[in-house]
């Protein structure tokens, strides 16, 4: 019987995706107990080829992939949510890797704590060509978002969420609260996000607690083309934009402006403790996710 279902949203990255599936088939569980489902969100390059080799490989492990024809990954994540077979759900992207414990870790701790809704794993950060030097942790959390919070299972910290890329959920508690957001999320490339922060905003306002579980480990693969001042430029932009679009939804746009007010501050006491490259980056950060709070210029161009 499927306990827990791991479903992996993908767009026309087939090369990554097999070395995702690569970590994913190496779990402790036994193979009738987990499946993982692959969503494939309008892929127009050898995915669906690629993986039926994959599956074909791997006769017996539950490996299957459905067609998503509503673009973004919301709506990917949505239709795996509705595929899913098991009564715990867990979330990676087709950029990762994770630890061999990875589902049994998720569905120990669903098991033990029966009242638990929401978890999610530490997140390191991978650079197959190493870590930049002008990348500090202020700069590395939009591109990376590494996490970690201690050895012990334990509530997130305040003002934390999981990251979208290592999340799970107990499936029949989640219905009340709704999937994701269509209209948050990356599309078609364009780098909009927070659709799980989101989502996650809704469950703490429902009064459910967050879980940290550390020994769901998630390695998020950073080529060097996520490390361009192009790619920062547009990634900057679009946390802004995210944000404006949360803020929008919720009702709290001027609080939104406001507490940007007040990150500026933050940063400018930041830079004088950095070295002058670090602090450029940094201060790149802030002026893109600033434009793209307010609307100001394109950050896709």
């Amino acid at each position: 019987m499927i306990r827990i279902s791991l479903v992996i949203p993908t767009h026309n990255r087939a090369e990554p995706l097999l070395t995702a599936l690569g970590s994913v088939v190496r779990q402790s569980l036994p193979p009738e107990e987990w499946e993982c489902v692959v969503v494939d969100n309008n892929s127009t390059d050898t995915t669906a080829e690629r993986f039926a080799e994959f599956a074909a490989a791997h006769p017996g492990l539950n490996l299957r992939m459905v067609r998503e024809t509503g673009f973004g990954v919301s709506c990917a994540r949505n239709r795996g949510l509705a595929e899913a077979a098991g009564s715990v759900v867990a979330f990676i992207d087709d950029d990762e890797r994770v630890n061999e414990t990875f589902l049994e870790s998720y569905l120990a701790f669903f098991e033990t704590h029966p009242g638990a809704l929401v978890a999610g794993g530490r997140i390191i950060a991978e650079y197959p060509e190493g870590r930049p030097s002008w990348m500090s942790k202020w700069v590395e959390m939009p591109i990376a978002n590494p996490m970690d919070f201690g050895d012990e299972i334990r509530p997130f910290p305040a003002g934390r969420v999981p990251g979208g890329g290592n999340m799970a959920f107990r499936r029949d508690g989640l219905a009340p609260y709704g999937g994701f957001d269509p209209s948050l999320g990356r599309v078609n490339g364009r780098l909009i996000g927070g659709e799980e922060n989101d989502l996650f905003e809704r469950l703490l306002r429902g009064g459910e607690t967050i879980w940290y579980v550390p020994d769901a480990i998630m390695w998020h693969i950073i080529p060097p083309s996520k490390l361009t001042t192009d790619y920062f430029r547009r990634l900057s932009y679009n946390v802004g934009v995210s944000q404006r679009l949360r803020a929008r939804i919720h009702h709290r746009l001027l609080k939104t402006c406001l507490m940007e007010v007040v990150k500026w501050g933050a940063t400018l006491l930041l830079i004088l403790t950095m070295a002058p490259r670090r602090s450029r980056w940094l201060l790149r950060l802030r002026r893109g996710i600033s434009c793209g709070l307010l609307g100001i210029g394109n950050g896709d161009r």
